[in-house]
């Protein structure tokens, strides 16, 4: 049976050189095009796209519709089918214009559109869980510190939570880029694999001394025991080696950066599951920092600063990425609200008035 047709192969490899040069879209992004591109392409037998009809994007609809989660078992979520379908319908806009491929209706690409309660279910924003300060504390309570490796991973989530940084930028981090002395992270893009490449210096959330030290011992060990140089990694990768028992073993460090941040996540996924939690993944400490912002920023511009912190430029965004108020926190600010009617109006409650506040700073701007 055929699994591919070179026209085809020839204008999906122009399409995807059109976002990555033209679009500069990240891999990650074009990765999901690719996929997108390539199960439609399965389910319409490779056809060669010069064939396109409208019946052929109602077909595939019906297709993702009755199609599981491999992992699951669930049906695919609202979400999966929205994005899968909104990048097939970017690509039959695009080749609508490109020569050879004029015959396909540019307008016909819309039939690739969900439905309209389907697309208001896959945009809804919905609560994502996030640790608190003090589960994190029990899980670095929880983790061994007697090998290189066990060090490691270990300061890793303690940094996580003290920096505020993605986990694909904490993989590509080097010792030059933490200054203990003002507790900074410089997020050099030329060498941090920072979101969109955008190059800022963080500051530690205050989140304790006690997470502090587990950074600032990490950075000594690594330093004065290990003698890494300042362009070696903050977290070394792990050293595989064949063990006595012949199969493959961790052994120690090796003086290489992680290529992404799936070892993170799993040292995440073991830590949290050993200490009897859930597992959270490395992004979900951004809300917990979020939530904390919340809660000991006394104005704007504090909680401007520490939106800044994660890298964003509008603080804004920080609210509508990380800083849902979570429902639990909801009901304790309206029953103060019920309790207190009248500190209510004045800003009683230090979490309440502190968004109301930036609230109003946010309106203000986009005034302007």
């Amino acid at each position: 049976m055929r699994k591919h047709h070179p026209a085809n192969e020839r204008i999906k490899h122009k399409y995807l050189g059109h976002l990555a040069n033209a679009r500069q879209l990240s891999e990650a992004s074009i990765d999901q095009v690719t996929a997108a591109i390539a199960a439609f392409e399965e389910a319409n037998r490779y056809r060669d796209f010069k064939l396109f009809r409208i019946e052929q994007a109602h077909q595939f609809k019906r297709k993702l519709a009755g199609q599981v989660n491999a992992e699951t078992g669930k049906p695919l979520a609202k979400a999966t089918i929205h994005s899968r379908l909104m990048a097939l319908k970017a690509f039959f806009e695009w080749l609508s214009r490109e020569p050879g491929y004029r015959k396909i209706n540019h307008n016909d690409a819309a039939h690739f559109n969900p439905s309209a309660n389907d697309g208001r279910i896959a945009a809804a924003t919905r609560e994502k869980p996030a640790p608190s300060i003090e589960q994190i504390r029990h899980v670095l309570a929880s983790m061994p510190g007697d090998t290189d490796i066990e060090k490691r991973n270990r300061a890793l989530v303690a940094f996580a939570i003290l920096s505020g940084a993605r986990d694909n930028a904490i993989a590509s981090l080097s010792i030059r880029h933490i200054d203990l002395a003002v507790r900074t992270v410089f997020q050099d893009a030329r060498a941090v694999r920072t979101k969109r490449r955008k190059t800022f210096t963080s500051c530690f959330f205050p989140v304790g001394d006690d997470i502090e030290t587990i950074v600032a011992d990490w950075l000594a060990h690594l330093t004065t025991v290990l003698l890494f140089g300042l362009d070696d990694p903050l977290f070394p990768k792990t050293r595989v080696a064949v063990g006595a028992s012949g199969g493959f073993e961790a052994a120690g460090l090796e003086r290489q950066h992680w290529t992404n941040a799936q070892a993170i996540r799993t040292i995440f996924r073991d830590a949290f599951t050993a200490a009897g939690l859930p597992y959270f993944n490395p992004h979900s400490l951004r809300k917990t920092l979020t939530r904390l912002g919340q809660k000991v920023c006394r104005g704007p511009e504090e909680f401007k600063a520490w939106s800044q912190n994660f890298g964003h430029d509008k603080v804004d965004t920080t609210f509508t990425s990380y800083g849902t108020v979570a429902s639990e926190r909801q009901e304790e600010i309206f029953a103060g609200m019920r309790a207190k009617p009248g500190e209510a109006a004045s800003g009683g409650d230090p979490d309440a008035a502190t968004i109301r506040q930036v609230l109003a700073h946010v309106a203000k701007q986009h005034a302007c």
